[in-house]
């Protein structure tokens, strides 16, 4: 009965946050039972079994608080952002990705025919940027916009049709994660760095906007520019030293500790973007496979000066929190269980989900009060020489690539 009325009072706590931007009454309830039934065991979390668990007579009521009642989804989404930075805590990791919904027929907003890893074939699916933030408290979705693709922001016809603003332009997935990363610093979320796959991390743009720092997996064909010349990363990670690699856990999974050999190099000071003395060094990284030593994936970073290794891996490794939100998300909050069609639609009940969600992962946090959420770091099985007398392997640059693109990493 305790551990009941926590639950009640922490979701209380929510609603009375989030209250004032349902202006009516009669919306402030169909929110509370929105939320509610996506928290319920409901079966699937459509408009007819969430209507039915709050005792609607039918979903009308519901189906109007998505698609056309008066209320800023936008507003309700920073609630969200500042309840999670408030239940978890600060210094903790802004997580940006992308997951799709597969959907029927061509009206739903920005729908189209592309590969999803949801299905793991080309599919019929929307495709949303989100971000989440983890800490050792817990992690939570804080943000979120849905990609249009050409097809769609080419044909105002068609987007009218699916009320989309007639200032939403195009932009590619790396601009709204650029967005999404500004509004998120500019309201002052805690987050002490920033992660994000290949996909991201390899936008020189996008790596700009992270003064906080980050680390972000980039393609083994990733441009890196010194003053000698540019080479690319997996070249420069290949010719690093036996001793250079330490076996680190990146942080726990499924089946334990997620444990690779890493490398890690500190370039040259860039004279052109850093202060002198530099407050944040660069570095190029790599993991390795131990079951398969030709399996490596690439890294950039850039953090503040004396960080160690170690912590560096566990902020890499702390991107799989962002997958573990979608999965929380999708089968506890019903996610991915919508039926509306139209933008505004989709905005609003992605924002209830996350909302649902934020509240999972503090109560956890509350009630908990430990580190269930990102993953943690263990110490280092194997020292390399370099690292216990505190050197660093240095890249030298010798031999300057003939090959020579204008693709660079400052």
């Amino acid at each position: 009965m305790a551990e009941v009325d926590l639950w009640q009072g922490e979701l209380e706590s929510v609603f009375a946050r989030v209250a004032g931007r349902f202006i009516r009454a009669d919306l402030r309830r169909r929110m509370r039972d929105y939320v509610r039934g996506l928290l319920a065991p409901v079966g699937r979390k459509n408009g007819w079994q969430l209507a039915e668990w709050a005792g609607h007579r039918d979903p009308a009521g519901l189906q109007h608080l998505l698609n056309g009642a008066r209320w800023d989804a936008d507003a309700v989404r920073d609630d969200v952002r500042d309840y999670v930075a408030e239940r978890l805590g600060a210094g903790g990791v802004l997580i940006i990705d992308d997951t799709s919904f597969i959907k029927k027929g061509s009206t739903s907003a920005g729908v189209g025919r592309k590969y999803t890893g949801t299905s793991g074939k080309i599919d019929n699916c929307q495709i949303g940027v989100f971000a989440a933030y983890a800490t050792s408290s817990g992690r939570a979705l804080v943000d979120r916009e849905l990609y249009l693709p050409k097809s769609w922001t080419s044909d105002r016809e068609r987007c009218q049709a699916a009320k989309i603003p007639d200032e939403r332009g195009i932009a590619t997935k790396g601009e709204l994660a650029r967005d999404i990363v500004r509004r998120c610093l500019a309201a002052g979320l805690p987050a002490a760095s920033v992660t994000a796959d290949e996909a991201y991390g390899q936008d020189w743009h996008f790596r700009r906007l992270l003064e906080v720092g980050y680390v972000v997996a980039v393609p083994k064909s990733q441009q890196i520019k010194s003053l000698a010349g540019i080479w690319r990363i997996d070249e420069l990670i290949g010719e690093a030293p036996g001793d250079a690699w330490q076996r680190l856990s990146c942080g726990d999974g499924a089946k334990g500790p997620r444990t690779y050999d890493w490398a890690a190099a500190k370039p040259p000071s860039n004279i052109i973007f850093d202060p002198d003395p530099p407050t944040h060094h660069r570095w190029v990284m790599a993991r390795r496979s131990l079951s398969d030593p030709g399996e490596l994936a690439y890294y950039l970073a850039y953090a503040p000066v004396g960080i160690e290794i170690a912590d560096l891996v566990r902020i890499a490794g702390s991107r799989w929190a962002i997958e573990e939100c979608f999965q929380a998300a999708r089968n506890e909050c019903g996610l991915d269980e919508y039926e509306v069609r139209r933008y505004p639609g989709w905005y609003r009940h992605i924002t209830l989900a996350m909302l649902a969600h934020a509240f999972l992962a503090a109560h956890a946090a509350q009630a908990n009060g430990d580190a269930r959420g990102a993953a943690e770091t263990d110490q280092p099985t194997l020292r390399s020489p370099w690292q216990r007398s505190g050197a660093c392997w240095t890249l030298s640059y010798r031999t300057p690539n003939p090959t020579r693109t204008d693709a660079s990493t400052p």
